[in-house]
């Protein structure tokens, strides 16, 4: 008897009503349409449907539509006869075939072209299909859950989607929210993947995230969803290298390069030179004591008084001083080790 082997992690009230949403309507025989931003968990909450409804013992199959060029998703979904194209030397029983009493789930529905939406209607509305190259009429007992993270509404204005197909497919519509959406679910994701990423580094245990980390982790948009949230959790531990003390650094962005300088916006007001005295401002003791300091010497000052006020200014928080300085945060991160300022080893 084959079971999920992921769960849905997260307490938050909108995860709560779409898991609601999903439980009223596993009992109930018909096709389900499964709608989420990328990263969002559809998979998941196709396996739960199955799961939960009366084919439970039954097989679930899953097709990425996407995945697969049109000639060969024809043959996959709907299996081919013995010279049915170049190669076909046998019969292939296709993958409604294989789900006979069970459910397939479609993945990116939207891709599938506007021949094999005739082809996918049909089915649903009797049972019936006819393997490629083939002419005997099969029929097949199969439940559909379908999922896209496109507007198949207006596909269908458009005319890129079968409005006639939607209408079958929709029977009801799960919406599944977005992790932005579920900000009381992100420390338990988080823990979640730490942990597990732990037993893959053959740590003893997980030591936990530091303040500064999690204010990352919660700040962060997650456009990429629980996806983006498992590969920054996951590369920011292997990165941190040390199982005895907790995460500090999240690394949201693997493609950000520590050797890109940073944009600085040079000022546009021209400086007037006054010839009167002044008194001596102690902020610009640097800039005024050229005669003993080389060029070098000046700048490595500057800019450890540039980012020990910026730190002050933002209270220690490296997230909001990288921002107000433009720079990324691991630019910041890098600055702050070459200066020795704060904690910055194992970054």
């Amino acid at each position: 008897m084959n079971r999920p082997h992921k769960e849905i992690i997260g307490n938050s009230s909108a995860l709560t009503l779409a898991l609601d949403h999903l439980s009223q309507l596993a009992p109930i025989d018909r096709s389900v349409l499964i709608i989420g931003e990328r990263g969002t968990g559809k998979e998941l909450a196709a396996e739960r449907l199955h799961f939960l409804s009366n084919r439970w013992e039954q097989s679930l199959n899953k097709v990425n539509c996407a995945a697969i060029s049109d000639e060969i998703l024809d043959s996959e979904l709907f299996g081919h006869e013995p010279g049915a194209f170049t190669g076909a030397n046998r019969i292939h029983h296709g993958r409604f075939e294989r789900a006979d009493g069970g459910t397939l789930f479609l993945d990116e529905l939207g891709t599938m072209s506007q021949r094999l939406q005739e082809k996918l209607l049909r089915l649903i509305e009797y049972g019936e299909f006819e393997r490629l190259g083939g002419q005997q009429t099969l029929t097949v007992d199969v439940r559909i859950v379908a999922a896209t993270n496109v507007n198949l509404k207006k596909m269908a204005t458009e005319g890129k989607f079968r409005e006639d197909l939607l209408d079958r497919l929709s029977f009801d519509v799960v919406h599944l929210p977005p992790l932005r959406y579920r900000p009381n679910d992100i420390e338990q994701l988080a823990n979640h993947f730490a942990v597990q990423m732990c037993t893959e580094l053959e740590w003893d245990y997980f030591a936990g995230f530091s303040a500064t980390a999690f204010a990352t982790l919660m700040q962060h948009s997650w456009p990429g969803n629980i996806r983006e949230l498992k590969n920054a959790v996951e590369r920011s531990l292997y990165r941190w290298g040390d199982p005895n003390t907790p995460v500090d650094t999240i690394v949201l962005d693997p493609f950000i390069s520590p050797y890109q300088p940073a944009e600085i916006e040079l000022p546009t007001t021209p400086v007037t030179i006054e010839t009167h005295e002044k008194t001596p401002d102690p902020d610009q003791e640097m800039e005024t004591d050229m005669s003993s300091k080389t060029f070098t010497e000046l700048i490595h000052n500057r800019e450890i008084n540039i980012l020990t006020s910026s730190l002050k200014t933002n209270q220690g928080h490296q997230g909001r001083t990288a921002k107000s300085l433009g720079l990324s945060y691991h630019q910041l991160r890098g600055l702050l080790r070459k200066h020795k300022l704060g904690r910055t080893e194992n970054s």
